[in-house]
């Protein structure tokens, strides 16, 4: 898909950034208790550099789904500290929670997560309006045309195909310029093109624009588009790889029994 490149007129192209996006210390999610009890994540240090696209990986139930939750703060840890750049989010209340993941925190989901009776346009500014704000016009038309949206804001989701209705999920994250997006299985519920082109979408949001993008996934091949694989297992960090392959990600997992 040939596209132009997401960038706002008048604007020079984003600095490449180094510093922390997110991170965790200490991170612990228990569920039950007594001998039932399951450790989804048995202490983990991790830290996501901002301007990068990482991928998250392990077996089925190595923790990764719910690091991202914890991470994304949509889950409560049962210990250890969640920072947002500067921002703990373990000290925070619900409503300021709320508040943070509508400002600085974008979400892409497997289900797309559309609204059937809003048209895409309507989809996507949806989250500001319901926070009081007013999306950048330049900015929106920017993203729009970066996603090859232009002749479908019209159209509700039934009358997109599922790698359109991935696209405007992505434009809806990409709006209010988060801090970071949070893709788990992004490409879950597409074929293999339109799955690539998502795919090809989010590595290009963070080479040209400096978005952070944490990605939980089970496909090899769609982390080797990632700059870094984390890779979990039983609840802790078992390896990292940087400039993945999809092989060098599937010799890792097979490492991990995955």
């Amino acid at each position: 898909m040939s596209v132009p490149v997401m960038t706002v007129p008048g604007e020079p192209p984003a600095p490449a950034r180094t510093t922390a996006a997110v991170r965790a210390t200490g991170l612990r999610k228990t569920y039950g208790s007594g001998e039932t009890a399951v450790h989804a994540l048995a202490g983990v240090d991790v830290t996501f550099a901002a301007g990068e696209f990482t991928a998250i990986m392990g077996p089925s139930g190595s923790g990764k789904s719910t690091l991202m939750h914890c991470l994304a703060g949509l889950d409560t840890a049962t210990a250890g500290e969640v920072w947002l750049g500067d921002t703990a989010l373990t000290s925070l209340r619900d409503d300021q929670l709320t508040t943070l993941r509508r400002q600085r925190i974008g979400f892409v989901f497997q289900s797309f997560n559309l609204l059937p009776v809003l048209d895409a346009r309507e989809n996507i500014v949806l989250p500001m309006q319901l926070g009081g704000l007013r999306p950048d016009p330049a900015w929106f038309d920017a993203v729009v045309a970066r996603l090859g949206l232009r002749e479908r804001l019209r159209h509700r989701p039934h009358e997109l195909s599922g790698g359109q209705q991935q696209r405007v999920a992505i434009a809806r994250a990409l709006l209010p310029r988060p801090d970071v997006v949070f893709a788990d299985e992004p490409t879950g519920n597409l074929d293999s093109r339109s799955g690539a082109e998502v795919l090809g979408l989010l590595r290009s949001s963070v080479k040209e624009t400096g978005q952070t993008v944490v990605m939980v996934t089970h496909d090899p091949s769609a982390a080797a588009y990632a700059d870094r694989v984390v890779l979990l297992a039983d609840g802790r960090l078992a390896g990292d790889l940087a400039d993945p392959t999809a092989e060098s990600v599937l010799d890792a997992l097979r490492g991990l029994g995955g």
